[in-house]
């Protein structure tokens, strides 16, 4: 299983439009789950979940919780989602009580190894306890850039810690975010930044209205507008990732939802019935 971090120091950037988006393409080609661990629950209302009414950051963080009992089905194939909870606010208190507090959620996800081929977490912005452990964890961290200069700050300050900790091995993989090319500044910042970093990702997400709509549609971009520029560009950004991480290129056409806004709050009946089922995990992320 790949852990996938879509992540900012700053917030408002796009970070749980992108994390929404590219873990529903990421599903297209393999069982993928989506872990929202900011408290503010974008991710969960984008994909019409609910807090389970048992979770707790506390219990979690303790072992009295498992991750797979908090489960819940998105209503597309192969895709499902850890909806987030208020308490999510208290897991840096939590985690500095106990051993090893960088590692807790490296050690919650193990039991979601057999299940998926993909995690990605959705983080609270900031630098914090939680966010040590997630960079920790992932084997890649995406990040949401806006053509800003205190944007490019933040993504100084986040190169620098991972360096600073010695994570040779996570893949950092920045993108301008809210791209408005009619802005000179935005051509100014983004051609300088991208000789300062050189491995930032060709794909730009621009600000358009379309893409906004989904948080009045709850789903993803491609879900609901699999033929539009911006799904389209989504879909863009998710194979470069892929590639980047080295993965195959031949990730699977955006297509329309297996199922229905209707069926988006439904439990799954049981994770652990699908593990060892032999389900296919190739296509875009190599486990």
């Amino acid at each position: 299983m790949k852990i996938i971090a879509v992540t900012n120091i700053k917030g408002g950037v796009g970070k749980t439009t992108a994390a929404v988006n590219l873990a529903y393409l990421c599903a297209a080609g393999q069982p993928t789950l989506l872990w929202d661990l900011d408290p503010q629950g974008a991710a969960t209302y984008l994909l019409r979940g609910a807090p389970h009414e048992h979770a707790s950051a506390k219990k979690l963080v303790a072992g009295n919780r498992e991750l797979p009992e908090l489960i819940l089905s998105t209503g597309y194939a192969r895709f499902d989602l850890l909806p987030a909870d208020f308490s999510y606010r208290n897991f840096d208190v939590h985690m500095s009580a106990r051993k090893r507090p960088t590692e807790r959620l490296l050690k919650m996800s193990r039991s979601l190894r057999e299940t998926y081929a993909a995690l990605f977490l959705d983080c609270p912005p900031g630098i914090s306890l939680l966010s040590e452990n997630v960079l920790r964890a992932a084997d890649a961290v995406i990040v949401p850039l806006l053509p800003t200069p205190l944007s490019v700050l933040m993504l100084v300050q986040l190169r620098d810690f991972i360096a600073e900790e010695g994570w040779v091995d996570l893949a950092l993989l920045p993108f301008f975010s809210m791209v408005d090319r009619r802005k000179s500044l935005h051509h100014e910042i983004i051609a300088s930044t991208r000789q300062q970093f050189p491995t930032i990702l060709a794909t730009e997400i621009p600000y358009w209205s379309e893409i906004e709509r989904m948080s009045l549609r709850r789903a993803p971009l491609p879900a609901f507008a699999p033929k539009s520029p911006a799904a389209q560009i989504y879909g863009a950004l998710w194979r470069e990732i892929a590639q980047r991480m080295g993965a195959a290129a031949n990730q699977p056409a955006v297509t329309a939802p297996a199922a229905g806004p209707a069926a988006q709050q439904q439990r799954v009946e049981s994770v652990a019935s699908r593990r060892g089922t032999g389900e296919s995990l190739g296509g875009v992320i190599a486990t």
